[in-house]
């Protein structure tokens, strides 16, 4: 675990340089604003290690599948997100030698993300061959109301006379670092440089997306720059600058970028429209659009902002794991979705994840408006044709629907054939996702308009899917692999079981609800569809006699047939060098183990929490946390809200903390790959969840809070339905404020509170 991070409630920093956390620094200190992104590389030449990194939503590449032994159905390819067009680098001359923090040591280095303005920071001096000290400070920020634009300002002071070369470098000579077969995933590349802007322009092989991106550099010191020669080639643009320093006077570099893609922009617009953005840029000047900047920043944490008072520890790190979120997705293109890695890597290919519906759905049911959470479900809703021809491929008929495990375009692109084939729970996030939408909302005609082909495409495919064992006189489903990845093709996973009754029965409440409101309605929905009776009594016979693996002797529900054959050895004998396990052990081993990467039944427990008792609870959380590695980004987060729920207070905050600082302090040795995004709105549900004890029951929001000893109070905004709510909670007492919207009633610990319209209401 690194703590090399400084503590500080708005700010992540990082004082010294550590060369040995390079990477893992530049996955921290990313830029983004849901369009585009940037890892936090330097902007002058680095020797050292690096993943050069800056990506495009939506523009991607299907990287020819690799894999040893082919089996029917595997995707022919793992769509990736592209690293594009790198824009950042200013290299910086001395005296004829090159400035690189890998061959000279800083002095005084600090980095800074500024999350409450958007603004990357970095400060810092070098002694150079020559004798020289430089001192410099830059600023980068991707613009979030300039959606398209990109700048960086950088201030250079010598402490002595010296001549200084400038090189402002745009350049398409980038690749994935992980491309199977180390291709080029580009063409049709040019390049030039005209009117003071140098561009490059590029094609994606194979599904053609053109990016157009352009930068103007611009300086502004009392000494006199000499323009250089201005080198284009095929692939870059090196636009260069000589100026004869003076001692102690400092000398201003601001470069502005535009990056375009005809996912936004038509390509015959392309030269006009970076001309126009770039100009615009240069009118408004650093200082307005830094101002700008904050201002849309601003308005993310009037929104999505949560306080906590007395623990500045995990205060920085709700605030990180939100900063990143929004920097990922900002919900205005359905055609959008949320990638595991974000724009801080090139991990798990920039794809979409069952993630998205399980965890990131509600923090933005909860800090935006509906729209952007809406748009989530209709990119599934949309991908439901290729869901269907998914399902087809392996076998199954009549309308049947499997969601793809990794997808950019609904089609499966994951080629591991324990995740491919059998890690089928992600159908049931998809179709959980639609409830949880419906509940906090209240918008009915989601499932008339969307949700009802979906859920019937997802209960079509479970039907089929299980199969009917005459030695138990149940339904089964065999070789399947759960949420918990360290146990692959096993029989009755309780979470997939569990899930996929409630999926069938889901899709028949819903059709009898439509049936009820609108007789029309339903009857085109039974003729598009093509649903018969039968199909829908084969459901309910199913959810009826479904099989789920049940301990009488400990009375707790197995993780699948014959967990307890295995040696059930708690973590905590496990020695310190042995983990994690995925990186110490031989998979035979892990397979063979009883050890659980992740929630896995206790997800079950997690999403249909009415449905057992606080014993029931208690059983299952002390049987199988202490068997949990939490090797998965994705487990602490609900470890931490079930913990809340049994009163187990100590365990709750310190799944928070692992959660809320995975990446902050590398903690699963992995953050060089880039941060945990997904997972981060796990941290936004530890604390209004689990700390808040928030839910939607029947249509009324309700609170049960138990914040930690350690939390003075919290605070949050909350939009629900109709109403912008604030919320705030301390050991002794509550504060409800209707900030906007109707009169709302709301139950705290069991109480009905009635909130008229812009009043406050101490409990």
């Amino acid at each position: 675990m690194k703590k090399y991070i400084q503590v500080h409630p708005w700010e992540i920093v990082e004082s010294g340089f550590h060369s040995e956390f390079a990477k893992i620094s530049e996955s921290i200190f990313s830029l983004g604003n849901g369009r585009m992104g940037q890892r936090a590389n330097f902007e002058e030449h680095y020797s050292g290690q690096t993943l050069q990194g800056s990506y495009l939503a939506g523009v991607y590449y299907p990287d020819k599948t690799r894999v040893g032994w082919w089996k029917n159905g595997y995707p022919e390819y793992f769509a990736k997100v592209l690293n594009s067009v790198s824009w950042n680098q200013i290299r910086v001359i001395v005296d004829g030698v090159e400035l690189d923090l890998n061959k000279y040591e800083p002095i005084d280095f600090q980095r800074t993300l500024d999350m409450k303005n958007g603004l990357l920071k970095r400060a810092f001096s070098v002694i150079m061959p020559s004798g020289v000290k430089l001192s410099i400070e830059t600023q980068r920020w991707t613009h979030m109301s300039r959606k398209n634009l990109g700048g960086i300002r950088m201030q250079i002071t010598p402490d002595r006379d010296c001549e200084i070369n400038i090189h402002s470098v745009i350049t398409g000579d980038i690749r994935n670092q992980d491309s199977n077969y180390d291709e080029f995933f580009w063409e049709d590349t040019q390049s030039g440089y005209e009117n003071a802007i140098s561009w490059v322009s590029q094609k994606t092989k194979k599904t053609g997306f053109h990016v157009y991106a352009g930068t103007r550099t611009y300086t502004n010191c009392c000494q006199t720059f000499i323009k250089s020669e201005t080198k284009v080639s095929e692939l870059s643009v090196d636009d260069a600058f000589r100026v004869e320093a003076k001692s102690n006077e400092s000398i201003e570099v601001v470069k502005y970028a535009a990056v375009l893609s005809d996912m936004y922009v038509d390509t015959a617009d392309f030269s006009k429209q970076m001309e126009l953005e770039l100009n615009e840029a240069a009118e408004c000047g650093w200082q307005k659009l830094c101002a700008e900047q904050a201002t849309a920043w601003q308005e993310v944490w009037d929104n999505a902002d949560i306080q906590i008072e007395g623990d500045d520890t995990a205060q920085q790190a709700i605030r990180f794991n939100i900063f990143q979120l929004y920097q990922t997705y900002t919900g205005d293109d359905s055609r959008l979705n949320i990638g595991p890695k974000g724009f801080t890597g090139e991990k798990y290919g920039g794809s979409t994840y069952w993630d998205t519906e399980a965890y990131c759905l509600p923090f933005y049911l909860g800090t935006a408006t509906s729209d952007v959470a809406k748009n989530l479900l209709v990119y599934r809703h949309n991908h439901l044709p290729k869901a269907v021809e998914n399902a087809e491929k392996l076998g199954f008929t009549n309308g049947a629907a499997l969601y793809p495990m990794v997808t950019m375009n609904g089609e499966e692109c994951h080629n591991e054939w324990e995740i491919t084939f059998e890690e089928i729970h992600r159908n049931g996030a998809i179709a959980y996702a639609i409830y949880d939408y419906i509940n906090y909302t209240g918008d009915e005609e989601y499932m008339e308009t969307y949700g009802i082909d979906v859920l019937v495409g997802i209960a079509r495919f479970w039907s089929q899917r299980v199969n009917y064992s005459e030695n138990k006189k149940q339904w089964v489903m065999l070789g399947v692999t759960g949420p918990n990845e360290f146990e692959n093709n096993v029989n009755n996973n309780w979470y997939t079981n569990k899930i996929a009754v409630w999926c069938m029965q889901y899709a028949k409440d819903s059709l009898a609800a439509i049936q009820e409101s609108n007789l029309e309605t339903y009857q085109d929905v039974i003729d598009r569809l093509n649903i018969q009776n039968e199909e829908i009594d084969r459901w309910k016979e199913i959810g009826e006699n479904m099989y789920f693996p049940y301990d009488e002797e400990k009375k707790v529900y197995l993780q699948q047939d014959g967990f307890l054959d295995k040696e059930l050895i708690p973590v905590s004998e496990l020695e310190e060098n042995q983990r994690p396990i995925v990186e110490h052990w031989s998979w035979d081993k892990i397979l063979r183990s009883c050890y659980i990467k992740q929630a896995d039944v206790l997800q079950g427990f997690y999403f249909f929490e009415d449905e057992f008792d606080l014993d029931e609870h208690k059983r299952h959380f002390d049987f199988y946390e202490p068997l949990t590695v939490h090797e998965s980004s994705l487990s602490p987060c609900v470890h931490s809200i079930l913990a809340n729920k049994i009163g187990n207070h100590d365990k709750a905050y310190e799944f928070y903390l692992r959660t809320a600082r995975l990446d902050l302090e590398d903690i699963n040795n992995d953050t060089c790959d880039g941060c945990h995004i997904t997972s981060m709105a796990g941290t936004w549900l530890s604390v209004s969840k689990g700390f808040a004890g928030m839910r939607v029951k029947d249509g009324t929001l309700t609170f049960n809070p138990n914040i930690p000893k350690k939390w003075s109070s919290i605070g949050f905004n909350i939009k629900f339905r109709d109403n912008y709510l604030r919320v705030q909670l301390s050991h002794e007492s509550s504060q409800l404020s209707n900030l906007d919207g109707p009169a709302i009633d709301i139950s705290v610990n069991g109480s009905t509170i009635h909130i008229p319209s812009n009043k406050t209401i101490n409990i």
